[in-house]
């Protein structure tokens, strides 16, 4: 395993993995990783000759400095995990290393219009300016790889997509399943944070989610009903502040007018002093070959409209 601090460094050593004909993996994170980040980081190590985990917490994507004040490091820990799921290389800079001048702002920020704009981009302003600035750095450090993220950040997912579409970065983008606790909470890092009581309450995220999903599958073809379906069964919990719950296209990320096609479903909620996320995905095809009605395509669920 070799830590690296310098940009510079970073570069370099990958340079000289693809010089021998080795194939990169690139593993973005904030730290504080878990079985989520295991699963991106083992996964790399079946497609790619070497993975590169990235440890570090993005301050331009906070808006809250106590949220970035409490955000959790373990850089030793980090290490560990990220070795023993496959990784042979770390890169932990400091903010210094990543922004020059810090805390006086880049000279240039990153903006990907469209999807940013609504859902996480609507309830925290500027945070996939931040987002998107960072792993556009890191995308150019890195150079030519297959980067892995989770679907659980689906609006990050597709920010940046367009920014490595647009931008002609050579990177694929590789998306991976939401990893669940065996109760089906979404892993995040913030999980930690959470009370005994608030770890519970914050399951009514999940439920709204399968509620939603059972109401699509059963036909219902009103989606303000769907939305409905997954606001009340958040705000019925009282220690969960719901934020959002939509029904979206999956590829553009705009409010879904029809229960067709590849839909994505996004709640959003406070529990406590943590904001949670979470998401699932649903196909639904109009009039299927008989043999296609109820396969799964990718994790998701493929059901025909208006059954």
């Amino acid at each position: 395993m070799r830590v690296i601090e310098s940009p510079s460094g970073f570069a370099r050593a990958l340079d000289t993995e693809r010089s021998f004909g080795r194939r990169v993996g690139l593993v973005p994170t904030m730290g504080a990783l878990h079985e989520g980040h295991r699963s991106l980081i083992e996964r790399a190590s079946t497609e790619t000759d070497v993975v590169a985990v990235t440890l570090f917490v993005n301050p331009l994507q906070f808006s809250d400095s106590s949220d970035l004040a409490a955000y959790p490091r373990d850089l030793e820990g980090d290490v560990a995990k990220a070795e023993a799921a496959g990784a042979s290389i770390v890169f932990a800079p400091s903010v210094q290393d990543m922004y020059p001048g810090y805390p006086a702002l880049p000279s240039i920020s990153v903006n990907v219009r469209g999807v940013s704009e609504g859902l996480e981009g609507a309830s925290r302003p500027g945070h996939f300016d931040g987002v998107a600035t960072v792993v556009a750095k890191l995308f150019n450090l890195a150079g030519r790889c297959s980067a892995y993220f989770g679907e659980k950040d689906f609006q990050q997912l597709a920010v940046v997509r367009t920014l490595v579409e647009e931008l002609c970065i050579p990177v694929e983008v590789v998306a991976c399943p939401t990893v669940r606790e065996p109760d089906g909470l979404a892993m995040s890092s913030r999980n930690v944070r959470l009370t005994t009581s608030e770890r519970q309450a914050a399951l009514a995220l999940h439920r709204a989610l399968d509620l939603a999903l059972g109401a699509l599958e059963s036909g219902e073809e009103d989606l303000d009903v769907v939305r409905g379906l997954m606001r009340e069964e958040m705000s019925a919990e009282p220690m969960v502040l719901c934020d959002y719950a939509e029904v979206v296209d999956a590829r553009t990320l705009c409010p879904a007018s029809e229960a067709a096609g590849e839909l994505r479903l996004l709640v959003a909620a406070g529990v406590g002093p943590v904001r949670l996320i979470d998401n699932e995905g649903i196909v639904l095809v109009t009039n299927p070959p008989a043999a296609q009605a109820e396969p799964t395509v990718r994790g998701q669920r493929l059901v025909p409209a208006g059954t």
